[in-house]
This record gives C-alpha cells, structure tokens and sequence, in this order.
C-alpha cells in the first residue's frame, strides 16, 4: 500500500480539531481516566499536531524553491560543456586531450562511451558464449555531474593552448560558474535534510504508536463508546470522523 498522501496528513489534523470540539461539547461528563484523553492533554497534541504540519509546511516549500533554483542554475551545463569540448577541439592539442575533456563531457551529459549493445547482438554474443554484462554510464545526479564539472574546470588551466576570447569559457568565468552550481546543489541538499528531519517529527506527533494522533483518537472513540454505548448520537459524532493510518 502506498503511503498516504501529504493532504490524508492534514486531514487527520484537521478531524483531530473536530473531535476535540465534540468531546468538549459532551461537558464534565466526559471524563476519562486516562490522561492523554482529557480535553487538555488533547488541545496540547492538537497544538503540537497543528505546529509541525505548519512547519513541515514552510519547509516544503524552501525545499522546491531551492530544487528550482538549483534545476534552472545547471539547466545550460550540457550546451556549455559541448561549447567547451569545441573550443578545446579547435585549439592545438593532443587528440589524446581532446579525449579525456570528451570523457568528462561526456560524464557530464550523461552519454556513453560506446552504443548500447542492441538485443540482437547481445543475443550473438551470448551464442558465441561471451558473457554480456552492461553497466549503466549515465551519471546525471547532480552530485555527479558537478564532481565532473569540477575535475573539467581543473584541467583546463593545465592546457595552455585553450584560451578562448569568449567571456562565458575562460576558466575564471567557469570557475565563479563552478562555486555557483555548488552552492545551489548544497543549498537544495540542506533544504531536503531539514524537510525530511520535519517529517520524521511530523509522523511521531500523528503515528507514534500509544501517543500519535491516530492511536489517540481512536482511544478516545472507545472511551465514548464506553461511556454512551455504541448506538449513541455522541458516539456516531466521533465515528464520522476518520483517521488513517499512513499505510
């Protein structure tokens, strides 16, 4: 089963605040002996409930403007890399250099080496008995390719012949482009930690087992079915709300 989506979360928060209502409204006749069940242990969950869910909330957000930001700051890295293999190409090196700036561009476009085997002649070689094992060369996790980026912007000083007279190659320009795509990657990075570490604390507050706002409000259910009986009007108020499980 999938897990429960962010709005069954709100859902649940929000029905915690309509139970509290419901129990409040039955007076001093609701008296459980329980204290997590008493009206004040319950508005002190559903101010918790309510404090994390807004929270969790602010961060989300944090967290897919910094995705964005980083997205949009390495959007132009595989035209600009291709940009840079043509300038290294049209200087006067090696071609043995001009392969190890293809490898890193490569790397950083995600692109193979060789072509993938097609089925067919995977199929021959393995009625040559060849042993066909592909691995995969894609390395497009931002973290890749800024490490290949990186390792691009050090070699470059080590070719004298490359010096374009376009500003947006030199590798004083690529090396302030370098810093910038770290410190998008690094900011969206820390916005996934401090939403996850939310998350976590959200999912204690509403699922922790005995104390969450799930196992709580079905206590207090019981406790209402005790105390009206099952076929009671006070009773069916409570069991029209619905709190689930996140799956």
């Amino acid at each position: 089963m999938a897990n429960q989506s962010e709005t069954g979360h709100a859902k649940n928060v929000a029905n915690l605040g309509a139970l509290i209502t419901v129990v409040v409204g039955f007076g001093e006749v609701y008296n459980p002996s329980k204290t997590a069940l008493t009206a004040a242990a319950l508005a002190a969950l559903n101010d918790r409930a309510k404090g994390v869910m807004h929270e969790m909330n602010g961060l989300e957000g944090a967290y897919n403007l910094a995705v964005d930001r980083r997205e949009l700051a390495f959007a132009p890295l595989g035209k600009l890399s291709t940009r840079i293999l043509n300038a290294v190409r049209s200087s006067d090196v090696a071609p043995q250099i001009v392969e190890t700036v293809e490898s890193l561009v490569r790397k950083l476009k995600g692109q193979r080496a060789t072509p993938r085997l097609t089925e067919e002649e995977k199929a021959a070689l393995v009625a040559e008995g060849t042993v066909v094992k592909e691995v995969s060369s894609s390395q497009m996790s931002y973290d890749n390719r800024l490490d290949s980026f990186d390792k691009l912007v050090q070699l470059l000083p080590n070719i004298p012949q490359y010096a374009p007279n376009e500003e947006e190659l030199k590798v004083t320009t690529l090396v302030g482009l370098k810093e910038t795509l770290s410190a998008s990657n690094d900011a969206a990075v820390q916005a996934g930690t401090a939403l996850g570490n939310i998350r976590r604390v959200r999912n204690e507050v509403l699922y922790s087992p005995g104390t969450g706002v799930i196992d709580i409000a079905k206590a207090v259910k019981a406790y209402v079915k005790s105390l009206f009986g099952a076929t009671s009007l006070q009773y069916k108020q409570l069991s029209a709300l619905t709190f689930k499980d996140r799956g």
